[in-house]
Order: structure tokens, then C-alpha cells, then sequence
């Protein structure tokens, strides 16, 4: 038999689970835990206390004890590997590989890569997962002049910021985020319905690296990233 405590923390999680609690919904008081499940108000507080530590509750002094928004959230100011955020998280990450080719650029990612329309480029389509559900679908085109062996590399081990930043260390970016409903197939890829909300990243990234005569930064890579707004979200911290 669970002890009466874990009772209680399993209780409040099916009630965040099944959706009846959301992110920002109060949940019951010590004394009101305490009498719903005839147990001591030290009890009650003891499973608050433990949640309240894990993450899953926030408590606002003087209001009461809330569900956190426990979606993972990523830097706006950074740029990360996906994999070493869900590994820092304590997560399992894996991926699926749904596109590894060469392509010739059209007119719309030529411009982007700073490469002639019809270049032959490397695009890659690999959707990220945390705890085996896809967190992020990354949709990006690589200059083969910064990495001419892009496509044997092993992407189940690493990502593609790895590998990229190995050979070209990033010196600059330019990114746009903004709310978006993506087609059917990345719905489907993303394990999320038709008209989901999602956050769509836009980057380019470059870098001087040490095959850039002139010094100057060069376009490296254009990602496109897709993220289920439920499953993430992105933040930062200023000082001023």
C-alpha cells in the first residue's frame, strides 16, 4: 500500500494528466487535501511540499498553491543543442531522421544560403523527441562548402548544431519566432492535431571559421524549427 502522502501527489497528477487541472489552476488547500483523503494537515503539506520541489506546484504566499507551466522552456538569447536541453532536463532525447539529401537550392533558399538558385545544397529533416514525444521539427539547409561530409554524419548520435558548430563556430544569427498552424504532415510528424498552435523559429546562422579568407561571417545553415506550443515554450533573462 502507497503511503497516504504519495496517495495524494498521485491523485493531484491524474487531475493535471487528464487535463481537469491545467497550468495556473489552484489545487486544494492542506486542510482541504487533509479532509478529502482523511488524513493529517502534516501529511497533506508533505505531498504539496514534495511537488511544490519537483516542479509540477508553485506557491504564491498568503494565496494559495498552484500548477506550474511545466512545459520546457528554451533561451530566446541562446542558441542550444536540442539534445543537451532535454539531457539536462534529465530526459531521455531520441530522434527520427524523415529527410537526408542533397538538393538543388531553389530562388527562396538560395538567398538564404547566399548561394546561386539551382547550387546543389544538403537539407535535412529530423524531428526531435523528449521521453519519445516530439518536441521540436527541424527543417534546415546546410552550405556544403562548410561541411562537405554533412550527410554521413551519425545524426543519431549528435544533432546538426552539433556537428555544424564543430567545423563553422557560430560568430552570428538572425531569428524570428512567431505562432503559426503548420501543414498536415508536420502535424503528423509532431504527433499533435491539425490546428495546434505552434511556435515557428526561423534562424540563420554563420559563422568566420577558419576557411573564410576575408574574415567576414558566412551563411553556414537556415533551420526552420517547429514546436507544439503545449509541449514548449521559450523565455530568457535581461539585466540592466
Amino acid at each position: 500500500m502507497q503511503p497516504r502522502y504519495r496517495v495524494i501527489k498521485t491523485a493531484i497528477l491524474d487531475a493535471i494528466e487528464s487535463g481537469v487541472m491545467k497550468p495556473g489552476s489552484q489545487v486544494p488547500s492542506e486542510n482541504q487535501l487533509a479532509q478529502q483523503h482523511g488524513v493529517s494537515r502534516m501529511t497533506a503539506r508533505r505531498a504539496l511540499s514534495e511537488m511544490v520541489d519537483e516542479g509540477i506546484l508553485m506557491r504564491s504566499q498568503g494565496i494559495g498553491t498552484f500548477v506550474s507551466d511545466s512545459r520546457p522552456m528554451s533561451s530566446m538569447l541562446e542558441i542550444k543543442s536540442i539534445r543537451d536541453e532535454i539531457e539536462r532536463r534529465g530526459h531521455r532525447y531520441t530522434n527520427e531522421i524523415l529527410v537526408l539529401e542533397t538538393a538543388p537550392a531553389s530562388d527562396a533558399i538560395s538567398q538564404r544560403l547566399a548561394v546561386d538558385v539551382g547550387e546543389p545544397i544538403f537539407h535535412s529533416i529530423i524531428v526531435h523527441c523528449e521521453n519519445n514525444l516530439p518536441v521540436q521539427y527541424e527543417d534546415r539547409w546546410v552550405n556544403p562548402a562548410w561541411i562537405n561530409d554533412y550527410l554521413d554524419k551519425d545524426f543519431k548520435a549528435q544533432t546538426a548544431n552539433f556537428y555544424l558548430n564543430q567545423v563553422a563556430p557560430l560568430s552570428q544569427a538572425d531569428h524570428s519566432v512567431e505562432a503559426v498552424i503548420v501543414e498536415k504532415d508536420i502535424a503528423q510528424a509532431l504527433l499533435i492535431k491539425p490546428k495546434e498552435p505552434c511556435l515557428k523559429i526561423t534562424r540563420r546562422t554563420f559563422s568566420r571559421g577558419t576557411g573564410n579568407e576575408n574574415g567576414l561571417a558566412a551563411v553556414v545553415s537556415h533551420a526552420v524549427l517547429f514546436h507544439p506550443g503545449s509541449r514548449y515554450r521559450l523565455g530568457g533573462h535581461l539585466e540592466f
